[in-house]
């Protein structure tokens, strides 16, 4: 029976009222015009138990069955289409959606990724949530990362367009464009870890917004096959005969050298013909001599003439030396967009067919500069793989060859100097083991900071190492010749590892002399046992020279050094140095009677060792050095000389007074960077 109730809106109120024993509800409706119809329903209802089947046609399982829930087939009468079982099978519940389109943003070009990296770049740069530089510098790395991965091509452009941005050169196009650093940068952004220790080393070395990351020291649990012998093997004993060793480095040719140029310039490297004093751009104030200036770089005729100078002043023009060292930097500072391999080859040619030609028949040792390359300052790691690698190897091959070509490097040593960054070692018939290092990998090269929390990404160190421990077996002794001072002020090499354990170890019975260049000037430095942490003579135990330059550049006087070596120990027992004063220079222009005059400067032992207990033919050690500082501590007069010997007596060499005095004497007892760094006062490195 159906129950009809009128509702007036507005004017019924709906009443529930309980009456009785609950089983009934009484309905009341008041109306204003119309009485209300009251009625009363069930007050439950039991639902039959089977599933309604009517509802549905079809069923994937049988509706009636209580052990499941029924699955009827639908049909969407939009589509048309019926919703498969798979869909709703409660035994298979998908995971994840195969079927319907998860839509992407659409790939991007190679010019809309670099739009969108510079864009990115830039609102890092001025988003106060990075709040500091060295947050922003990462980031910021982090997005050049990517465009170099997934657009290598645009990676010089991100380079040269937030150089502009940044105003960070004025010529942004020489020094970041596609031919000079902008393809080496897009290599080192995809490789290394921007976001980790690699990003901070780079933030801060290049861009001076991060402070330097923690330096880390080398694992030496399993660097070295056999523990240091205690104790020392006996020494050798001196022979008495002496043996005569020229040390030339820095000759840094410049064949493109213009006489008459601008040797006073405000534009880049000067005695060029496009160099430019700002305040006279077209007539030169100070004309380049043809034998050089204290600006500019070593032109043909000084080369030449510091050549044919040696063999007189040295007492070799019948004999010869018994060899030379050239511890690097053939070619000019030129920059880098001006640098070639042909002009690289070049210089190599030239200068080791002098030294072969000028200086007589025994062998010459040479090793690689930070100029001896193309483009200058890098080497890429062989641990980079493939084309990559190697993609310096045109460079050993060449040098190599030409080492070999000259009668310099015996066939054992070649094939290893061309495959190891032209790294090497020569064991001599005097028994004597020379070693030459790549220290490209060892310095500012951009290379370097890939994985550069790994103290020996390119093995240099494990050569070395490895070697030096073939020479205690066989009781040899070994000189080490590199480009790259490993310590002095700190300035210079990398400061990973802190410990240059190698030297520790293999000193003083194995390592007996280091020899260095790079610098310009003549300095020195001591090694000592536990990486420094005790200095005294008792813990001195290797010394480094670093080899005075052939080029003026920059306002030094050019010149050379000649070791006296015992034949038995390899040890020095003196040192003489030359020098020529570039000042004079100009007087030699209107005639050709007379060409530059070369000088004797000093004795080693003479100008340090007046103070000193020392016998006559004792040599001239790590512990003799280290009595040599203790004697500058009381007498300023030896620190005053030592800094004139640094400049090569050039005119231009400040004095070193007040805490100049023991910043120096710091330098010189720091065998690495990482101890400079830590003990010395800095700023006193230079003369120039």
């Amino acid at each position: 029976m159906s129950v009809k109730i009128r509702y007036f809106l507005g004017l019924a109120t709906l009443a529930w009222s309980h009456y009785g024993q609950g089983s009934e509800f009484v309905l009341a409706a008041s109306a204003v015009q119309n009485s209300a119809t009251t009625s009363t329903v069930p007050s439950s209802y039991a639902v039959p138990g089977a599933f309604p089947t009517s509802l549905y046609s079809n069923y994937y399982n049988n509706p009636t069955a209580t052990s499941a829930q029924p699955q009827p087939v639908i049909s969407d009468p939009v589509t048309h289409e019926i919703f498969p079982f798979s869909l709703t099978d409660p035994q298979n519940i998908p995971q994840n959606d195969t079927v319907d389109p998860h839509p992407l943003p659409p790939q991007a070009s190679s010019q809309q990724l670099l739009q969108q990296a510079v864009a990115q770049i830039k609102s890092i740069a001025v988003n106060p949530m990075f709040t500091t530089s060295c947050a922003r510098c990462q980031a910021s790395l982090e997005v050049a990362k990517f465009l170099a991965l997934a657009a290598p091509e645009q990676g010089t452009n991100l380079a040269l367009t937030l150089c502009e941005y940044f105003d960070y050169s004025s010529s942004c196009e020489k020094n970041y464009g596609p031919l000079v650093l902008g393809p080496i940068l897009t290599q080192v952004a995809s490789f290394a870890d921007v976001g980790g220790y690699d990003g901070q080393s780079i933030c801060s070395e290049f861009l001076g917004l991060c402070p330097a990351p923690t330096t880390t020291t080398l694992n030496l649990t399993s660097w070295f096959a056999k523990p240091k012998p205690n104790p020392l093997p006996p020494p050798k004993q001196p022979s008495g005969q002496l043996m005569k060793v020229l040390h030339l480095s820095d000759l840094h040719i410049d064949s493109r050298y213009a006489t008459g140029a601008e040797a006073n310039c405000t534009s880049g490297l000067c005695c060029r013909d496009n160099a430019y004093n700002s305040l006279s751009p077209e007539t030169p104030l100070f004309p380049a001599p043809r034998y050089g200036s204290f600006l500019c770089d070593a032109p043909y005729s000084l080369i030449t003439s510091i050549l044919e100078a040696i063999p007189p002043l040295t007492g070799t023009e019948s004999t010869g030396f018994d060899f030379t060292l050239f511890t690097g930097d053939l070619l000019a500072h030129d920059p880098d967009n001006q640098q070639s391999r042909a002009m690289t080859e070049y210089s190599e040619v030239v200068l080791f067919g002098l030294l072969k030609r000028m200086l007589g028949s025994g062998p010459t040792y040479a090793t690689l500069g930070n100029h001896d390359t193309c483009l200058p300052d890098q080497a890429s790691p062989s641990s980079l793989g493939g084309a990559l690698g190697q993609q310096f190897s045109w460079l050993y091959d060449h040098v190599t060859a030409l080492w070999e070509q000259k009668g310099w490097l015996p066939e054992a040593s070649v094939e290893f100097s061309r495959t190891h960054y032209a790294a090497y070692m020569v064991k001599r018939a005097d028994g004597l083991r020379v070693i030459s290092l790549d220290t490209n990998l060892c310095t500012s090269n951009y290379f370097n900071y890939i994985n550069s929390s790994e103290p020996d990404v390119s093995g240099i160190l494990r050569f070395l190492t490895d070697e030096l421990q073939d020479a205690e077996d066989a009781g040899d002794r070994v000189w080490i010749i590199g480009h790259v001072v490993s310590g002095w002020d700190g300035s210079n090499s990398l400061p990973n590892p802190t410990n240059l354990c190698t030297v520790d170890r293999f000193s003083p019975h194995v390592i007996a002399n280091i020899f260095w260049g790079h610098t310009h000037e003549d300095q020195l430095s001591i090694y000592y046992a536990n990486n420094g942490t005790n200095i005294s003579a008792e813990t001195a135990q290797a010394v480094s020279w670093t080899g005075p330059s052939v080029t003026p550049l920059t306002n030094l006087n050019s010149g050379f050094r000649v070791y006296e070596i015992d034949s038995a120990t390899f040890e020095v027992v003196d040192a003489y140095t030359w020098k020529s004063y570039v000042n004079d220079y100009p007087a030699l222009d209107s005639q050709t009677q007379f060409g530059p005059t070369f000088e004797f400067e000093y004795n080693t032992r003479e100008a340090y060792g007046g103070n000193i207990t020392w016998g006559a033919t004792d040599p001239l050690n790590a512990t003799w050095w280290h009595l040599v500082t203790e004697q500058m501590e009381v007498d300023p007069t030896l620190m005053e000389a030592f800094n004139s010997y640094q400049g090569k007596g050039s005119i231009l060499t400040p004095p070193c007074t007040g805490e100049c005095i023991p910043a120096r004497i710091c330098y010189i007892r720091s065998g690495s960077a990482s101890i400079a760094k830590q003990n010395c006062i800095s700023g006193y490195g230079s003369v120039q």
